[in-house]
């Protein structure tokens, strides 16, 4: 194969995935024909076979790109002072908002790639937590809520949209609503004398009442 080509082949694989994210997005996966991606992505159906076998298959590729690409774009603003980087995370937002707004509708949709999304998710929120040292009687508890509080939001877009009075879909919904997951990670609600009485009586609950 020439240079070309594969460059060709690479371009139009390219456009497919992204075209199916669009689309998988707004419409799930079976509400996506492989007909409809190809019309969107400017590919014949048969194109789409050749690289990706199967819709099920493209899914599973979209999720891995989605996955993959989410991570890295973390992991870029949260090291090596990328959350200080005003112009940064602006231009990184609107890619950062389809990712996740895929990612909330894969694991909606259901599927094992889509529950392995959750794991990693909740594993790598571990991993920051070991990292910053958070102290935590459960640390998957903890990193397993974290994730859960971050992706329910967006599977109750419609009435966050409706309680903030902006849709949550666009730019000024998405920047309020992460407003408020700054103020309420920042912010500590609760003292350590309530966190102990607290824990004290979930550990009653824990042993049947029994301490």
């Amino acid at each position: 194969m020439s240079a070309d080509r594969a460059s060709e082949d690479l371009t139009a694989r390219a456009r497919i995935r992204d075209a199916a994210l669009r689309l998988f997005t707004e419409r799930g996966i079976d509400g996506a024909s492989i007909r409809d991606i190809a019309a969107a992505a400017g590919v014949s159906s048969g194109l789409i076979r050749h690289h990706f076998g199967s819709k099920e298959a493209l899914r599973d590729a979209c999720d891995a790109y989605a996955t993959a690409e989410m991570n890295r774009l973390r992991e870029q603003l949260f090291s090596g002072g990328g959350l200080t980087d005003t112009a940064g995370m602006v231009a990184l937002h609107p890619t950062m908002r389809a990712l996740q707004g895929y990612l909330v509708r894969s694991m909606v949709d259901g599927s094992d790639a889509a529950g392995a999304l959750f794991d990693d998710a909740v594993r790598l929120s571990e991993d920051w937590l070991t990292r910053d040292k958070v102290e935590t009687r459960d640390l998957r508890a903890y990193a397993a809520v974290l994730v859960a509080m971050q992706l329910g939001v967006f599977l109750m877009k419609d009435q966050m949209s409706r309680a903030l009075g902006v849709d949550l879909d666009t730019p000024a919904g998405h920047v309020r609503l992460n407003r408020g997951f700054v103020d309420a990670f920042s912010h500590v609600l609760l003292t350590p004398e309530q966190a102990a009485q607290l824990h004290t009586a979930m550990d009653r609950m824990d042993d049947g009442g029994q301490r």
